[in-house]
């Protein structure tokens, strides 16, 4: 499964983000893409999206440029499954592009339920 990590860059996202799903032996298995792993800047063409299995994003914070990602995905009817941390506010306009938009209040707690995720698409995939 190809999984996207989209996030904006307002945080410490290798360590808030990258390293605990790095660290789930379970996704291992499959095709993460961090846009920014080790302070690279990947900027992605609109084609890209449509090869894509998953979308996650951490959506605590706001950025345009995570926006305009998630609106590629949606348009190419790519599940989206948005994660904020707890005592954050998401956008309200996230529910127009996924009807899953999940709090968490740990980083094993996020990492936990991106592997459920990944599980549950993978078996409906087979």
């Amino acid at each position: 499964m190809k999984i996207y990590f989209g996030h904006s860059k307002s945080f410490d996202y290798e360590n808030e983000y990258y390293k605990p799903i790095e660290q789930n032996k379970r996704l291992q298995i499959e095709t993460l893409i961090f846009p920014h792993k080790n302070g690279e800047n990947k900027k992605h063409t609109r084609d890209f999206y449509t090869n894509l299995d998953l979308f996650i994003a951490e959506v605590s914070y706001r950025a345009t440029g995570l926006g305009i990602e998630l609106g590629w995905a949606s348009d190419d009817n790519i599940p989206i499954y948005c994660f904020y941390k707890k005592g954050t506010i998401p956008n309200s306009s996230l529910k127009c592009i996924s009807n899953h938009i999940i709090e968490y209040d740990s980083l094993e707690q996020l990492s936990n339920n991106i592997e459920k995720i990944v599980i549950e698409l993978s078996k409906m995939q087979n």
